[in-house]
């Protein structure tokens, strides 16, 4: 019934496409290598967190690796939001 209607209308593909994820137009595979990337910066953001807290004492070095942890941890939640709503339906 899709393809009917997409033939029906070429701007219907477009919209099924936004409907579907900002990453719709990726294949699957590289939309599961995104996923682990993300879970990648998540565990290493966590690992660096988890040093800093407990090894690292110089005030400095803290904040400039605890800023590196938290864009890490922000750039590896938004590629999984992104890879979530790329979820097919």
């Amino acid at each position: 019934m899709q393809h009917i209607l997409q033939s029906m209308n070429p701007m219907s593909n477009l919209l099924l496409n936004s409907a579907r994820g900002p990453l719709a137009t990726m294949h699957a595979l590289d939309v599961m290598w995104v996923s682990f990337y993300s879970i990648g910066l998540l565990l290493a953001s966590l690992l660096i967190i988890t040093a800093v807290r407990k090894w690292i004492h110089n005030m400095f070095l803290s904040i400039l690796l605890k800023l590196v942890a938290y864009v890490m941890f922000f750039i590896g939640t938004l590629l999984m939001v992104l890879v979530i709503l790329t979820w097919p339906n």
